[in-house]
C-alpha cells in the first residue's frame, strides 16, 4: 500500500479521498490554484502545493505542474478524482513514464473508452448490446440524413466526443436533420475540438442505469450493481439511486454480464462505470464507459458496505479485489442529492460568493455528507459550484425517501 498520494483535484472528491487515505494512515498531498489557497480540501490534506491561477487550465488542467508537485513531494501515485485531469490518457501515460502511480485505469483503457464511436464498435465485438444506429466515419451530411431515415425517427446526434450533455439533439424528422446536425457540430467543435457525430435511435421515455465495475491486475472484474440515474436536468444527473427501481435480477445479472464484458474487452483495471440507456419493454443498450470514479459513487457504497477509494488505492498498489462477485450483496436503498449553490430567480444559474450560513446535517448510520465546503467558505465562478452531496440509506426504497425529506428539511 502506498504511504503518500497526491490527489490532482479540488472541492468534495479531494475532501473525500482525503477521508479514506486519513482511516488507512495514507499521507495526502493537495494540489491548489489561486483562488483555492484556502479552500477545505487544502486544510485537510498533510501538505498542499500551488499549481497556478484560478482557470482550470492553468492549474487542475495542467499535468506537468501535478507532476512536478508529485514529485517535490514524494508522493508515490497520483488520484485524478473525477472530471479534470481523471479521463486524460496523455496524463496517465505521463504519470507511468515518470514512475508515478495513476489511480485509475491504463491509458489505453481510456483511449480505447474516450472515443464514442470507436467504443461502441468495440462493444459490438464483445457482444455488449447497442443502440440501433450509425457510429461510422462518414459525415458528410446527406448520408447521415439517410442513416438517420434508415433508422427510424426519433433520432439523437450525438458528439464522438461529448459528455455531460453537450453536443446532443434530438431530432423528430427528416426534414428538420440537416439543421439539427449543423447545430450539434458546431457545438461539439467548440465543446471538444472535435465535431464528429453519431446517430442513434432516440429510446423513449429511456431509463438511465448505470452499472458499477472493478477490475484488478489479477485479472477479476466485479460488478457491484447498478444505479438509477434518469432524474437528469439539461442531460446532467441531480439524483441517483441504487439499487434502480424495478429491476428484475434477470435483468441485474444480464446488464451486469454485460458490463463486465465491457470491462474485459479493454483489460480494465480500476474503477469504471459502464452507463446503459434501459427502455421501458426491458431492452438495454450500451453508451458508454467512464473510466473513473463518479460523483455519485456514494450510493453503491452504502448498499455494498464498501469503501470504493480504498478499493481503489488496494488495486493501484497490486492487491487483487477485496471482494469476488459471490460475496457482494445489495443491503437496502439508497438516494444521493446534489447541492449546487444556484440562484433559482435566474434560472439556476450558478451562484458566486462567500457562504455566509450552511448547515449540513451530521453524519449518521442513514445520513451521510460528503462536502467540499465549510460555513465562511467561498463559491467561485471558476468551478462546479456543488456544494455538497446528501447521501441517505435505510431497509428500503420508501423509507430511504423519507430519510432523504428529512435531511433536507
Amino acid at each position: 500500500m502506498f504511504t503518500k498520494i497526491l490527489i490532482a483535484n479540488r472541492g468534495e472528491i479531494a475532501c473525500r479521498v482525503i477521508a479514506t487515505c486519513q482511516r488507512l494512515g495514507i499521507a495526502t498531498v493537495a494540489v491548489y490554484s489561486d483562488a483555492d489557497r484556502n479552500a477545505r480540501h487544502v486544510r485537510l490534506a498533510d501538505e498542499a502545493i500551488a499549481i497556478g491561477p484560478a482557470p482550470a487550465r492553468e492549474s487542475y488542467l495542467r499535468g506537468d505542474a501535478i507532476l512536478a508537485a508529485a514529485r517535490r513531494t514524494g508522493a508515490q501515485a497520483i488520484h485524478p478524482g473525477y472530471g479534470f485531469l481523471s479521463e486524460n490518457a496523455g496524463f496517465a501515460q505521463a504519470c507511468a513514464e515518470a514512475g508515478i502511480v495513476f489511480i485509475g485505469p491504463s491509458a489505453a483503457a481510456i483511449r480505447a473508452m474516450g472515443d464514442k464511436s470507436a467504443a461502441k464498435a468495440l462493444m459490438q465485438q464483445a457482444g455488449v448490446p447497442l443502440t440501433p444506429g450509425y457510429h461510422g466515419d462518414e459525415q458528410i451530411p446527406e448520408f447521415l440524413r439517410k442513416q438517420a431515415d434508415s433508422i427510424g425517427y426519433p433520432v439523437l446526434i450525438k458528439a464522438s466526443a461529448g459528455g455531460g450533455g453537450k453536443g446532443m439533439r434530438r431530432v423528430d424528422d427528416s426534414a428538420t436533420f440537416t439543421e439539427a446536425l449543423a447545430s450539434c457540430q458546431r457545438e461539439a467543435q467548440s465543446a471538444f475540438g472535435n465535431a464528429h457525430v453519431l446517430v442513434e435511435k432516440y429510446v423513449e421515455r429511456p431509463r438511465h442505469i448505470e452499472i458499477q465495475v472493478f477490475g484488478d491486475s489479477h485479472g477479476n472484474v466485479v460488478y457491484l450493481f447498478e444505479r438509477d440515474c434518469s432524474v437528469q436536468r439539461r442531460h446532467q444527473k441531480v439524483l441517483e439511486e441504487a439499487p434502480a427501481p424495478g429491476m428484475t435480477p434477470e435483468r441485474r445479472a444480464a446488464m451486469g454480464k454485460a458490463a463486465v464484458d465491457a470491462a474485459r474487452a479493454v483489460n480494465y483495471v480500476g474503477a469504471g462505470t459502464v452507463e446503459f440507456i434501459a427502455g421501458p419493454d426491458g431492452d438495454f443498450y450500451f453508451m458508454e464507459m467512464n473510466t473513473r470514479l463518479q460523483v455519485e459513487h456514494p450510493v453503491t457504497e452504502c448498499i455494498t458496505g464498501t469503501d470504493l477509494v480504498e478499493w481503489q488505492l488496494r488495486v493501484a498498489s497490486g492487491e487483487p479485489l477485496p471482494l469476488q462477485q459471490d460475496q457482494l450483496q445489495i443491503r437496502g436503498h439508497a438516494l444521493e442529492a446534489r447541492l449546487y449553490a444556484e440562484d433559482a430567480d435566474r434560472g439556476f444559474l450558478p451562484s458566486t460568493g462567500t457562504l455566509r450560513h450552511l448547515r449540513l446535517p451530521a453524519n449518521t448510520a442513514h445520513v451521510r455528507v460528503d462536502a467540499g465546503v465549510e460555513q465562511g467558505d467561498a463559491i467561485t465562478p471558476f468551478y462546479d459550484p456543488m456544494i455538497a452531496k446528501l447521501i441517505v440509506w435505510d431497509v428500503d426504497r420508501d423509507a430511504a425517501l423519507r430519510r432523504m425529506q428529512q435531511a433536507l428539511a
